[in-house]
């Protein structure tokens, strides 16, 4: 049968979709957002179709993708941001017009899918984001508690104002043991000390179930090999694994690279050619953790640490960084590519 092209804007309650046939056909339609409602319209209104969809990625994940191909339409997620958009459109946006945008597009061949993960590796990666957001809110409520000490002029003892004793088992002690002349600023302080320990309780059952993938078969081996890497923990190994999948899905290191956001934003034109800052698009939860291996990579490992040291005579620390976090994914990529430990370099 003929191609129909479906763009879809999905949404909580309700899917936007608009279909779109070979002779330009177009229909637009408001339904449930469930892919068995959709294959039943669609096999009713054009039966014997090659049933090809598309929808942007989004708070529905890849559920939506699975259900989809489970009805036999074929689907791809794609990037909001590589959708071509006219100024119209992105100026007067409305689900029906983002629907005939991202079917529009499908039809002339503009879109490319994001990769789509397994469901195993979708979850060991949703609860590793979990987890860098628990650091994140422990963090902040950390911060609060001090502000609070502060604002009421309460000074920290001694030896317990000292970086390596904060937020010690003594620290935590002290600040049970904390008198306001009223139990309102009390209330605060001890409120605040319990969200703090109850979201380290949660942080350590995560470390507990993230340790346990380096007795899984399925794991282990991999999560091995990349802590042969210098800079590479348990949980950077296992963020790799869950944001990447598979190596194998990148050509070369500069489609890496790219993937992760370690590459200037580029600005050529005529004769001139200009390179920017590094770029904006990029896979966050991966890039910054990349660039916090290699600061210790390039303490530990002697080839980077030399290659560090040359970098910083002509460029800013922190440009000479991003370059050594290339390197160390190029590190990363044959480790994994190879299924090889890593051999340190020796620098004569």
């Amino acid at each position: 049968g003929q191609n129909i092209y479906i763009g879809i804007d999905a949404h909580l309650k309700n899917w936007t979709v608009t279909v779109m046939t070979e002779n330009s056909l177009t229909k637009t339609i408001s339904q449930n957002p469930d892919a068995g409602t959709l294959y039943t319209y669609l096999q009713r209104t054009f039966p014997g179709g090659n049933y090809l969809s598309a929808y942007e990625a989004g708070f529905c994940g890849f559920s939506a993708h699975r259900n989809l191909e489970k009805y036999g339409i074929k689907s791809i997620v794609v990037n909001p941001a590589d959708i071509p958009t006219t100024d119209k459109e992105r100026k007067q946006k409305e689900d029906r017009r983002d629907s005939r945008k991202i079917a529009r597009s499908l039809k002339n061949g503009e879109l490319t899918g994001i990769h789509v993960p397994d469901k195993e590796t979708e979850e060991l990666r949703s609860l590793v984001r979990y987890r860098k957001t628990l650091v994140k809110e422990i963090s902040r409520h950390k911060s609060r508690i001090k502000s609070h000490l502060h604002c009421f002029g309460i000074a920290i003892p001694g030896p317990l104002a000292q970086a390596s004793t904060y937020w010690s088992g003594k620290f935590t002690q002290w600040l049970e043991e904390v008198q306001q002349s009223t139990p309102y600023g009390g209330m605060v302080l001890q409120s605040t000390l319990a969200t703090v320990k109850h979201l380290r309780a949660e942080l350590l059952k995560i470390n507990r179930k993230l340790r346990e993938l380096e007795k899984e078969v399925m794991y282990g081996f991999k999560i091995k090999l990349l802590r042969s890497i210098p800079g590479i923990g348990l949980i950077v190994a296992v963020t790799l694994l869950s944001e990447l999948e598979t190596i194998l899905r990148f050509k070369n290191l500069d489609k890496l690279c790219s993937f992760v956001g370690l590459v200037p934003r580029t600005n050529t034109s005529g004769e001139n050619d200009k390179t920017g800052k590094i770029t904006s698009r990029s896979n966050k939860p991966l890039r910054g953790i990349i660039i916090e291996a290699a600061w210790i990579a390039s303490r530990n490992d002697p080839a980077l640490a030399q290659c560090y040291l040359e970098l910083c005579k002509r460029m800013k620390p922190n440009k000479a960084i991003i370059k050594i976090a290339k390197k160390l994914l190029n590190r990363i990529r044959y480790v994994m590519k190879n299924e090889k430990e890593y051999v340190h370099s020796v620098v004569q």
